[in-house]
């Protein structure tokens, strides 16, 4: 039998950790997104050339968030987790000394490691806060997302002070290395092993490629269900306007409403902390109101937020505009990933989430950067059109949100990693 005050407080210490990294990862993030004129500056290469290194943060991000899953399901979310952690490690070291020593490669090379890393940590994350909410049975995701959103904020604060000193950006970024070390060293040690885990893998050849069979059917079957068809639809949706806001919000203010670059980054300061807003106060609401109507009202704000942008030709109007994209854009990834695992047993709520956050994740990765495409063609701003017609389709469906009747929320489930 196990002590409930025990149960409790090792299931406050894995929440916490988790809290704690992703705080970590959204600092590392911002810290290089403030640094990046300076990495260009010292490896003395084009805005086209530099396109080309940045390429590196890209593949990197997509093959971790596309092996995450399966990874977790076979070995568990702290071991994943514990490699994520050392990828971004080295991956910041990597790109200190790439832009110390002014060499393109080694910053390349750097990001990919980085973005690797961090692809594997944030869906193994999705994955233990999801299990987190099924054990303390109130939403958990909106504020995990929150302390990376938090966590961008003050990094992109830090990063614009050691701008303005003019302090190495290989010294910087080598001392938030030694940051996320320590935070992830603490967090691995806190998460319970297990995880998502669907069994253990037995020592024959056989066995392993029966594992793995399993493995990638099972990722795949879950795409059967309708409701989670339509959750994966929301959640694109969504990330998409998080993404574009987050490739090109600085831009679109500039070329195309006339700002300076300066007010184009503030205005960016004030999307992450409408964002940061949103994710730390969701709790509440989607307790009285259900996740449904949240999202739905959330697409709706966010959308309302992009039609200003878009279709004001006021500069002032359209900054203050984005504090409502930010707002509404907040909760849509971490609920839809929330809702995608409520009601299922580990295994496949481990899959579900699992399918749920890749989609997210690659809607918030690869969908942005194709609106540059369109963007040549249209505008900046008309190329914004599809973002406001994604969210108006995504407020239509939310009804896939609902909670299932009798749909287990509290419960720890059967298979939950020991506690004690």
């Amino acid at each position: 039998m196990k002590n409930p005050q025990v149960v409790e407080a090792v299931t406050r210490r894995w929440r916490a950790a988790l809290f704690l990294f992703m705080l970590a990862t959204g600092v590392s993030m911002a810290s290089w997104v403030a640094r990046t004129p300076a990495v260009r500056d010292a490896l003395e290469v084009s805005t086209g050339a530099m396109g080309l290194v940045l390429f590196g943060l890209s593949i990197g991000s997509m093959a971790g968030v596309l092996a995450s899953g399966g990874l977790v399901r076979r070995h568990g979310g702290r071991l994943v987790i514990a490699v994520g952690a050392a990828l971004l490690v080295a991956g910041l070291l990597v790109i200190a000394g790439g832009a110390a020593l002014e060499v393109s490669g080694g910053v390349f090379g750097g990001l990919a490691l980085f973005g690797a890393g961090m692809g594997l940590a944030e869906v193994a994350f999705n994955i233990e806060g999801a299990a987190v909410e099924r054990t303390v049975g109130r939403p958990v995701l909106p504020v995990l997302h929150g302390c990376f959103s938090l966590g961008t904020v003050v990094g992109a604060l830090l990063g614009m002070g050691l701008t303005a000193v003019r302090f190495p950006v290989g010294w910087h970024l080598a001392a938030i290395a030694l940051a996320v070390a320590a935070a992830g060293v603490w967090t691995v040690r806190a998460v319970p092993a297990g995880t998502g885990r669907e069994s253990a893998v037995t020592g024959d050849a056989e066995s392993r490629d029966g594992d793995r069979a399993r493995g990638v059917r099972g990722q795949l079957a879950v795409w059967r269900d309708r409701r989670l068809v339509l959750i994966g639809l929301i959640v694109l949706a969504m990330a998409f306007a998080e993404g574009s806001a987050n490739d090109w919000l600085p831009l679109l203010m500039v070329d195309g409403h006339g700002t300076g670059a300066t007010a184009g980054s503030l205005t960016f300061m004030l999307f992450a902390v409408a964002m940061t807003t949103g994710r730390f106060t969701g709790g509440p609401l989607l307790v009285r109101y259900g996740p449904a109507a949240v999202v739905r009202a959330s697409a709706v704000v966010a959308a309302v937020g992009v039609a200003l942008v878009v279709f004001s030709d006021s500069a002032l109007l359209a900054g203050a505009a984005v504090v409502l994209w930010g707002l509404g854009a907040s909760l849509g990834f971490p609920v839809t990933i929330s809702a995608a695992g409520e009601g299922a047993g580990p295994g496949d709520a481990s899959a579900r989430v699992a399918a749920v956050s890749t989609a997210g994740y690659a809607a918030f990765l690869v969908g942005p950067p194709s609106l540059g495409f369109l963007a040549d063609h249209v505008g900046l701003r008309n190329a914004m059109v599809v973002v406001l017609v994604l969210l108006g389709g995504a407020a239509l469906i939310t009804g896939a949100l609902r909670r299932r009747p009798g749909a287990p929320v509290s419960e720890v489930p059967a298979s939950q990693p020991d506690l004690v």
